[in-house]
């Protein structure tokens, strides 16, 4: 699915669930959603480890009834599963006790315009490339000292995709967010002992 396909499906998921909880008795409601996909690359010892993708998504919706507050969530996105956890909220909320600051905040708080917070980079990295850059990093460490003897791996992960909130004050907005990383272990060794260390880095920025 493309970036703008993915922001329509997650804002309409988002406002579905708040939708219908109001619609089910909730005084207010609100309702985050995620889609990420990633890939994981690991080489040791010069070879190809693993190769992993992932793809994850997930839906939260709380919701708020005579102050009392509940929160359920699924990681299916259809029609029946949205109603079952929004029931499941709403139940899971009549056992719990009222709250006079249970609720949302007020309309006039939400930040209808926010600026651009620079969470998102896209980086097209294929599995060629990820793969290239992490045998850069764990020959390098390998290469640092003659008594590097060992590696743990070395691992490339990337992740991007987007978050989408709702509630029942009207607001429904999202933003595309990404992480990446880089990390690598080795173990050196002397006459009498071993030594394991590591180092990693993570950035929003490829």
């Amino acid at each position: 699915m493309d970036e703008k396909g993915v922001e329509a499906s997650l804002d309409t998921v988002a406002a579905q669930a708040v939708e219908l909880a109001k619609r089910l008795g909730a005084d207010e409601a609100e309702a985050g959603v995620s889609y990420e996909e990633g890939l994981s690359v690991t080489v040791r010892m010069g070879e190809v480890e693993s190769v992993e993708r992932q793809r994850d998504r997930g839906l939260a919706i709380t919701v708020y009834r005579d102050r009392k507050k509940g929160s359920a969530s699924t990681t299916d996105f259809d029609s029946s599963s949205i109603e079952e956890i929004v029931r499941k909220a709403l139940s899971i909320g009549s056992f719990t006790s009222a709250d006079e600051y249970a609720g949302l905040a007020d309309a006039r708080l939400m930040a209808v315009d926010p600026p651009d917070l620079e969470l998102y980079f896209p980086w097209d990295l294929d599995v060629e490339g990820a793969t290239g850059l992490a045998l850069r990093a764990e020959g390098a460490a390998r290469a640092l000292d003659s008594r590097i003897a060992n590696s743990e791996g070395a691992t490339v992960t990337t992740s991007a995709g987007r978050r989408a909130y709702a509630n029942s004050h009207g607001f429904v907005g999202g933003y595309p967010t990404s992480t990446y990383s880089l990390s690598c272990s080795v173990v050196a060794k002397s006459a009498s002992s071993l030594e394991r260390d590591y180092w990693y880095t993570v950035s929003r920025r490829p």
